[in-house]
């Protein structure tokens, strides 16, 4: 990895402004030197400007990758809010052109492929900086942190880790649901095989709808169900050799009545091919749309509880609760904050060269979270000793 870190030149070209761009775009503007909006055409990022209450303070830009490529300086920060597939070939790009890289999603291979080179020119590569993943991480690692501070690292024990959290309709619905990003992908991560611990032993639910269960958060009952592949998580939130599973499960948060309101989607998930999926959320979005009168809610919930094997135990949990309004979604303040503050770092020079996640360590999770609550993204801490 290189010693030089490239420095921040101070220019910061945002790419994409769907549901999940929001106030965070607001914060660069005013930290960074220079905020460039890549949108579809010019007249829809000015238009998103316009929304968002930019007009003038950032340039609104029509997006191709060559246009990008052309505007790319060393030095500038590229803020991917594209689908995931276009990462890599834009990571790519900043190699080339000695520019720092940050998105919101999970690192895919084709991501990892290309973080030694960009660690050796000196450039930040910081991934999984959103909501989930990114404010989820920061929770689990403080969480982690205080639980080994309590017990021990080398005391035997054993723990139960969840990490739920989903985006709802603030009102509910009879569907039980809001769309806050793509229904093709939310069809598409139900219909991916979830991995995760249950009674001490990795468990694979083919279906992850088939695993849902109740959950009671803060006195309200919803419906959840694990996700993705919660087994490496284990390492990377830093949970003590000496400690055992009994549960480790990430996972996704619904309203209770969730899995009733949704049998016949269910079906079509059974029994569809790629062809009628897709056209299952074309269908999903017209019979369900996002309007400006619709207002979300998000929520996170992570607990962790710890018993040694002497006794002793140690519990707690951070719970996000947040409504949106008129002026921005809970969806985009959550995943927009924080991508911006880790864009700040990246600004500042305090983030080392290669790649970075929301939460590296336990010490900067709780820097983070106190950077997040004075930049208004809410959420409370339970400890029970």
């Amino acid at each position: 990895m290189s010693t030089e870190p490239v420095a921040a030149s101070g220019t910061v070209h945002w790419i994409g402004a769907g549901l999940s761009t929001g106030s965070g775009l607001a914060a660069l503007c005013d930290t960074a030197e220079r905020v460039r909006l890549w949108h579809r055409t010019e007249s829809r990022a000015a238009d998103a400007l316009g929304r968002l209450g930019l007009t003038g303070r950032a340039e609104p830009r029509a997006y191709t990758l060559p246009a990008l490529v052309a505007e790319l300086a060393p030095g500038d920060v590229v803020v991917s809010m594209l689908p995931a597939p276009e990462h890599a070939p834009l990571l790519a790009e900043c190699v080339q052109r000695g520019a720092h890289f940050a998105c919101s999603s999970y690192v895919s291979d084709a991501v990892l492929e290309q973080v030694p080179a960009a660690g050796k020119a000196g450039l930040v590569v910081l991934t999984e900086a959103g909501l989930d993943p990114g404010i989820d991480h920061l929770f689990a690692h403080a969480l982690v942190a205080r639980a080994r501070e309590a017990i021990g690292d080398e005391t035997p024990a054993s723990y139960t880790l969840t990490s739920y959290c989903g985006g709802v309709p603030a009102v509910p619905n009879d569907f039980t649901y809001r769309f806050s990003w793509a229904p093709a992908g939310v069809l598409n991560a139900l219909r991916s095989p979830a991995r995760y611990i249950e009674d001490g032993a990795p468990t694979v639910a083919e279906r992850p709808w088939e695993a849902t269960r109740r959950h009671v958060v803060d006195g309200e009952t919803f419906e959840v169900y694990p996700n993705r592949d919660s087994v490496p998580f284990v390492e990377q939130y830093g949970l003590p050799g000496a400690w055992t599973p009994r549960t480790f499960v990430r996972g996704t948060l619904r309203l209770e009545g969730w899995l009733r309101a949704w049998d016949g989607v269910f079906e079509e998930l059974r029994t569809g091919d790629d062809d009628r999926i897709a056209a299952l959320a074309r269908e999903l979005a017209a019979a369900h749309p996002t309007t400006d009168d619709d207002h979300d809610r998000v929520v996170l919930a992570v607990s962790l509880e710890v018993r040694a094997e002497s006794g002793r135990t140690w519990a707690g949990g951070y719970l996000l609760d947040l409504v949106g309004d008129a002026e921005e979604s809970a969806m985009a303040r959550c995943v927009s904050r924080t991508l911006a503050l880790g864009v700040r770092h990246i600004l500042d020079g305090s983030l080392p060269p290669g790649l970075n996640r929301a939460a590296g360590t336990a010490a900067r999770s709780e820097h983070w979270l106190r950077e997040l609550a004075r930049d208004g993204v809410e959420f409370t801490l339970r400890v029970d000793r």
